[in-house]
Parts: C-alpha cells; sequence; structure tokens
C-alpha cells in the first residue's frame, strides 16, 4: 500500500515563497504520473501542476511563471514563487500510473493515491 507524506505548507505574505514536498512509502513506482492539487474552501478541487517521470510537465494558467513542479529521488516538489492571496488552499499531491496523458489538465479522479494534504495561506 503506498501512501503520500506532503511537508512545506504554511503561512506567508503576498509575494513570498513556499515549497511543499511529497514522499512516498510503500511499493513505488518510477513511471507513475505525480501532481499537485489544491482546494480552497467552497470549491472544487483543482490541479495544479502535473509532471512525468521523464520530466515532462503541465501547469494551471493561474501558476504558470510561478510555480515549478519537480520530481527527484521518487520525491516530488512544488516551489511557489509570487504568492497571491488567492493561492491560499489545502494543497495535496497525487499519484496515478501513465495510462492517460500526465501533461494534459488533470482530474482529480483520475488520480488514485493521494497525500493528507498541506495547508498553504496567503494573507494581503
Amino acid at each position: 500500500q503506498v501512501q503520500l507524506v506532503e511537508s512545506g505548507g504554511g503561512s506567508v505574505q503576498a509575494g513570498g515563497s513556499l515549497r511543499l514536498s511529497c514522499a512516498p512509502s510503500g511499493i513505488w513506482y518510477r513511471t507513475y504520473c505525480l501532481g499537485w492539487f489544491r482546494q480552497a474552501p467552497g470549491k472544487e478541487r483543482e490541479g495544479v501542476a502535473t509532471i512525468t517521470n521523464l520530466g515532462g510537465t503541465y501547469y494551471a494558467d493561474s501558476v504558470k511563471d510561478r510555480f515549478t513542479i519537480s520530481r527527484d529521488n521518487n520525491v516530488l516538489y512544488l516551489q511557489m514563487n509570487s504568492l497571491k492571496p488567492e493561492d491560499t488552499a489545502m494543497y495535496y499531491c497525487a499519484a496515478r500510473p501513465p495510462f492517460l496523458s500526465c501533461t494534459s489538465s488533470p482530474m482529480a479522479s483520475e488520480f488514485n493515491i493521494w497525500g493528507q494534504g498541506t495547508q498553504v495561506t496567503v494573507s494581503a
């Protein structure tokens, strides 16, 4: 049974930076498509960024040029710069086998492995 554990959330002022990490435990496959999602109160969970095992990436328009997704030795990262109050949400890392494209707009329903979430709060 695979588990994902996120870390790195917190509270920052607008314009600040945070780096989220996500580490797997259990049986893990390097070919997994990995992604970051976020969910704000009263809103649906949305895909923020994804990355393939070969480094191909997808970013939501709202975070392009501000966020960077990366993976190293099975650990997934999300570097978030120039944070805005609208980035405030619970952030989740997720994984799935690569049966669908991993570089197009991701849907939460496609991912079957999830972390517990880490809160990111950005104040104006």
